[in-house]
């Protein structure tokens, strides 16, 4: 059975049995849960284990990934003889470790210029910049990236015209993030996609707002000016050191970003965990070999 569990959260409690023993009558049953390091769980600090042999592990952490073995003893008793023998039965769980993916936006938007050699596009740009960065510098997010092209599009009942290009990144790694996320108690990331996710919406209604002035204040276009409903959001989702995805060997949390296995490790903010080409690595979320 696989199972996943958010980094720092307490997993559900893994059950000693099976459905078929669940519904049967068991005598003397007894529980032994074994740990990944093959040590004996019962009396940990980071574990509850119940009467009936459920177990919950707290506060869990990438390190403490791998498989937990529980073995079921109970007694059969022969109604004829009266005689009693032990029956065993073992049950394995992988715990994984698991974070939210990180995300990041990609943003895309389109301006008509009069000429592509005009040099008030690249003075536009620099000021289309500084806007941006206004908007969401209280949110602690940033714009990386940004950059333009100008191309000549036909378009069809409107002729030739020249329009800017413009794409750019939307990031919530400013500086000073991480002091706003010594703030929360609960695991970062859930607070940088909020704050980015809300960048996202206050720089889309920022350019809603310019569909509106154009539409009702300006009696003549601007030399330069929005195309409207070009401007499109991108998420592009990336892991922490030490996790990736792999939707083939983790299925049941696809999107997730998942512990990263002994063998392979993860150095960066990348969404997959490499493969050790000397594989020394014995530990669950290495960050290098």
């Amino acid at each position: 059975v696989y199972v996943y569990v958010k980094v720092l959260t307490n997993s559900p409690f893994l059950v000693c049995m099976d459905l078929a023993h669940s519904e049967e009558e068991l005598i003397d049953p007894k529980y032994f849960w074994v740990a990944p390091s093959g040590k004996k769980l019962e009396g940990q600090r980071y574990v509850n284990i119940t009467q009936t042999g459920d177990l919950m592990l707290m506060g869990f952490k990438e390190s403490m990934s791998g498989a937990y073995t529980c073995i079921l003893s109970h007694k059969i008793l022969d109604t004829t003889t009266q005689e009693e023998r032990e029956a065993f039965k073992t049950y394995t769980f992988m715990v994984y470790a698991y974070r939210e993916a990180d995300h990041t936006y990609k943003a895309f938007v389109r301006f008509i210029t009069k000429r592509c050699e005009l040099k008030a596009n690249h003075w536009f740009f620099k000021k289309l910049k500084k806007a941006l960065r206004n908007i969401i510098t209280d949110l602690k997010c940033q714009i990386l990236e940004p950059s333009y092209k100008c191309h000549s599009v036909n378009i069809p009942k409107r002729g030739l015209l020249h329009e800017l290009f413009v794409t750019f990144q939307v990031n919530p790694f400013a500086p000073g993030w991480e002091e706003v996320c010594r703030q929360v108690t609960y695991v970062c990331e859930e607070m940088t996609n909020m704050r980015v996710q809300k960048a996202r919406d206050q720089i889309k209604e920022f350019f809603d707002k310019w569909t509106y002035t154009l539409k009702h204040k300006f009696q003549t276009l601007p030399a330069i000016h929005y195309v409207d409903n070009s401007f499109s959001m991108t998420r592009v989702d990336s892991c922490q050191p030490g996790f990736g995805k792999n939707d083939t060997n983790h299925k049941d949390c696809a999107g997730c970003c998942v512990v990263c296995d002994p063998g392979t490790y993860s150095p960066n903010n990348e969404v997959t965990c490499q493969t050790c080409t000397r594989p020394r690595v014995k530990e669950y979320g290495a960050r290098s070999c």
